[in-house]
């Protein structure tokens, strides 16, 4: 479903009964919400209602103007959709980007959230990876394409075990990153490497799990692990032997975590 917003579309996905509570989700960069395919049939069995919103320039988004884009105004975007579809709380949940985006989200509209899990994600830009990110932001303005960085992705995502194991799940992921619009990616990888959430994460009192693959390259553990400390009463726990995307290629450990941790706090909605 398209939501129109300032002159351009968000596209969102809403399943699951009305009544229920809602889980809202949010992606990583190069990526749309078809990457939470596999917690989608386990949130509604468990009687939530589960909203995938696809970020600016990504999945069925349109890209907005401009060649930043700040994590506060990927968070308005995410409020805009809640407040158009009057869901006036839910629990959210955010990889990667989609992590940073959540907690932006949590010190803007506190207010909006019942629990939060973040994963994969950071508190604030990597240091030391200006270079990399540089690199990789020249291609992609080159080509005016993500086409060639689309395996060298893959490949800090994912194992080199997932490929072999699930081509057709890598091949659906890989060409995902390979769509993402220039502009999107662009605009999102700027404002990856222009935040700092450390000195606020304090301010937020909303029940906060952070988790992570123990063999992330990308957000490794470690910066997670620091993130549910600054966070207070947060929780951390690590998925063993994953890299960027446990969700997608541990799904079962994952989804145990998931839904262990939205039952503690579904009544709460």
């Amino acid at each position: 479903m398209l939501l129109p917003l300032q002159g351009r579309h968000i596209a969102y996905d809403l399943v699951g009964p009305d009544n229920a509570p809602t889980v809202c989700i949010t992606h990583s960069l190069a990526s749309d919400g078809g990457s939470w395919a596999e917690q989608v049939p386990a949130l509604l069995q468990a009687g939530f209602q589960v909203l995938r919103i696809d970020m600016r320039g990504h999945g069925g988004s349109d890209p907005a103007l401009g060649d930043h884009y700040s994590m506060q105004e990927l968070a308005g975007d995410v409020a805009s959709v809640l407040d158009a579809l009057s869901l006036s709380r839910v629990h959210y949940i955010g990889l990667s980007i989609g992590g940073m985006i959540g907690q932006a989200f949590a010190i803007d509209h506190q207010d909006k959230l019942i629990s939060i899990m973040w994963c994969d994600t950071l508190p604030a830009s990597p240091s030391g990876a200006r270079a990399a990110w540089d690199e990789r932001m020249g291609i992609v303005k080159k080509a005016n394409s993500l086409e060639p960085i689309a395996d060298p992705t893959m490949e800090r995502w994912f194992t080199d075990a997932f490929k072999a194991k699930n081509p057709k799940r890598w091949r659906q992921i890989r060409d995902t990153v390979a769509a993402t619009t220039p502009a999107g990616y662009l605009g999102c990888a700027s404002g990856i490497l222009d935040f700092d959430f450390t000195g606020r994460l304090p301010s937020v009192k909303v029940p906060t799990l952070v988790v992570c693959g123990s063999d992330d390259p990308g957000t490794p553990a470690p910066e997670n692990k620091r993130l549910a400390g600054l966070v207070p009463g947060a929780r951390y726990e690590e998925i063993p032997g994953m890299r960027h995307f446990p969700n997608v290629e541990a799904p079962d450990a994952f989804n145990r975590i998931m839904l262990g941790w939205l039952e503690q706090h579904k009544r709460a909605s």
